[in-house]
């Protein structure tokens, strides 16, 4: 984000970005269109208007560097009244929580891999790390309708205490 040009940026009917990555890679990613409307407004108050190679974000009439966006989104986090937030927000979390977010609600990891711009499936694969929300409803969608001490019907696993403690544990 810190090389995002204005020519990289497609704010038509279908936006898109363009962002160029390690091993000088380029990806195209769509953007929603909330997102758009605000990139489109934030150029609208550049003055002068931008060229293509305008930094799209910047301080101090300058390109923001990746440590600038890190302590933005730093000062921005720090404000945040949230006893669970208990370490540094980077623009990495947004990056990760983006993926995980995305693959609960049922995007394919290979549409993720490209989405992030991995090489490698197995580099993804570290954000399709089972959560607990996960795990709990793999659970219960294991477990009979009817579910009573001693009743006939309860399957002989639900009466190993072991089994149960390390299902839990997951």
């Amino acid at each position: 984000m810190a090389d995002l040009r204005v020519g990289h940026l497609d704010l038509g009917a279908h936006p898109l970005v363009r962002l160029h990555g390690k091993g000088d890679k380029w990806r195209t990613c769509p953007l929603w269109h909330h997102t758009a409307k605000m990139i489109r407004a934030l150029l609208d108050s550049f003055v002068p208007p931008p060229t293509l190679q305008t930094p799209v974000f910047c301080a101090h009439g300058q390109a923001l560097t990746r440590f600038g966006i890190y302590k933005v989104v730093r000062r921005h986090a720090s404000t945040l009244d949230n006893p669970h937030i208990n370490r540094r927000v980077s623009p990495h979390t947004f990056r990760h929580s983006c993926a995980v977010h995305l693959l609960e609600a049922g995007v394919e990891v290979n549409v993720i891999r490209g989405w992030l711009g991995h090489a490698d499936l197995s580099t993804t694969n570290r954000y399709a790390e089972i959560n607990t929300k996960t795990k709990l409803a793999a659970l219960r969608a294991c477990e009979p309708p009817t579910i009573s001490e001693g009743d006939p019907s309860t399957p002989i696993w639900r009466s190993d205490q072991a089994l149960l403690n390390w299902l839990e544990s997951l």
